[in-house]
C-alpha cells in the first residue's frame, strides 16, 4: 500500500484501515451474559408463575377432569364419560342459563358502551376542568363499590315500596309499579339494569381517554368543514377509538358470560331459574345439589364460550 506520493506506507497504518474483529472469548462473555440476564428474569418471574400455576392452571385442569365423573364431591367418583356435557346442552334449565348470560349482554355491554360514547362525547365539550372533573368522578363511582354492595342496594331500590316504584309513582306512572326482583318477566332485566350502572362509567372513562388522544386539529377542521355534532362523531370519534371500544366490548362481555355476585345477591337465579345464569348454576350444582361432575362440565363450557366469543371480537376490533 503507497501513500500520495508514492511511498510505502507503513504495517501499521494498513492494519489500522481494517476493522478489528471482536475476538471470541468476548463473545463467549456476552453469550454468558445474557443467559444470566434470561435466567434471572425467569427467576424474577418464578413466584408468579407458581401461584398462577397453583391457583390458575391446577384448578382448571382439575375441572376438566372432574367434568368427565359423576361425583358428589365426598364419595367414590364414578366415570360418565361425556353424559355431564350432554346434560349441558340437553336439561332445559341449564340452556336456559346459558340464554340469560346471552340477554345480559344487551345489559352489561352493548348499553354501557353505547352510553359511554354519548356521554365521553358530551363530556369532552365540557371546558371547564372543574366540571370535567366532577362528571368523571360520578360516573366512575359506581366501579368502586363491589358488586355484591351494588346488587343489595338496588334490591332496596327495587322492592315494592322502594325508590323506583315510589319515582313511577311520582311521575303518575303508578301502574308500572311491581316488585322487580320478584316478577317471572322483569326479572332478569331489573338485573341486566344493575349490570349497566355498574359498566357505564368504566366505559366512559375508557372512551374518554381515547378520545383524548384524537389531534383536537381534526375537529377544527372539521367544523372549518361545515360539519356538525353528530357527522363528527361518526366520521371522527367512532373511527378513532376503534381500539378503546373494543377493550371496552371485551370487558364486559366477559363480565355478562361469567356474571355471578350481582345475580346471586340480588336473586339468587329466582323467581324459578328467571334469572340463573351458568356462574350462579355453577355454584348451585356443586354447593347445594352435589354434582360436582355436572358443574364442572357446565364451567368448562362457559371457559369455552367466552373465549369462543372473545378472540373473534379481538380480530374484529383490532387496529389498521
Amino acid at each position: 500500500m503507497t501513500t500520495v506520493d508514492g511511498t510505502a506506507a507503513p504495517a501499521a497504518q494498513a492494519g489500522a484501515a481494517r476493522p478489528a474483529r471482536p475476538s471470541r472469548r468476548a463473545g463467549a462473555g456476552a453469550s454468558a451474559a445474557r443467559r444470566r440476564a434470561a435466567w434471572a428474569g425467569w427467576l424474577f418471574a418464578l413466584p408468579a408463575l407458581v401461584m398462577y400455576a397453583v391457583f390458575e392452571l391446577y384448578p382448571v385442569f382439575s375441572a376438566v377432569q372432574y367434568s368427565f365423573y359423576d361425583w358428589d364431591g365426598i364419595g367414590v367418583a364414578s366415570p360418565a364419560g361425556v353424559q355431564n356435557y350432554v346434560r349441558v346442552f340437553t336439561e332445559p334449565q341449564l340452556v336456559a342459563s346459558i340464554a340469560h348470560s346471552f340477554v345480559l349482554i344487551l345489559f352489561f355491554s352493548i348499553l354501557p358502551v353505547t352510553l359511554g360514547l354519548v356521554v365521553a362525547s358530551i363530556t369532552r365539550e365540557i371546558r371547564s376542568q372543574f366540571a370535567g372533573g366532577v362528571a368523571r368522578t360520578l360516573m366512575f363511582l359506581p366501579q368502586i363499590i363491589p358488586g355484591a354492595a351494588s346488587a343489595i342496594a338496588w334490591t332496596w331500590m327495587y322492592s315494592p315500596d322502594g325508590a323506583v316504584n315510589q319515582l313511577l309513582s311520582a311521575l303518575g306512572l303508578g301502574a308500572f309499579t311491581r316488585t322487580w326482583l320478584g316478577d317471572f318477566t322483569w326479572a332478569l332485566p331489573a338485573v341486566g339494569v344493575i349490570g349497566t350502572w355498574l359498566a357505564t362509567g368504566l366505559c366512559t372513562l375508557l372512551l374518554l381517554a381515547g378520545i383524548g388522544k384524537i389531534d383536537a386539529s381534526i375537529y377544527e377542521a372539521a367544523q372549518i368543514d361545515g360539519a356538525n355534532r353528530i357527522q363528527q362523531f361518526f366520521a371522527i370519534t367512532l373511527p378513532g377509538l376503534r381500539s378503546e371500544i373494543g377493550v371496552c366490548i371485551t370487558i364486559t362481555v366477559i363480565a355478562a358470560l361469567a356474571s355471578f355476585d350481582v345475580v346471586f345477591m340480588s336473586t339468587q337465579g329466582g323467581p324459578g331459574y328467571s334469572t340463573t345464569v351458568p356462574g350462579v348454576q355453577v355454584y348451585q350444582l356443586a354447593f347445594t345439589e352435589n354434582r360436582v361432575g355436572q358443574s364442572s362440565a357446565l364451567a368448562v363450557v362457559l371457559s369455552v364460550l367466552v373465549l369462543a366469543i372473545i378472540l373473534p371480537l379481538q380480530r374484529l376490533f383490532r387496529e389498521r
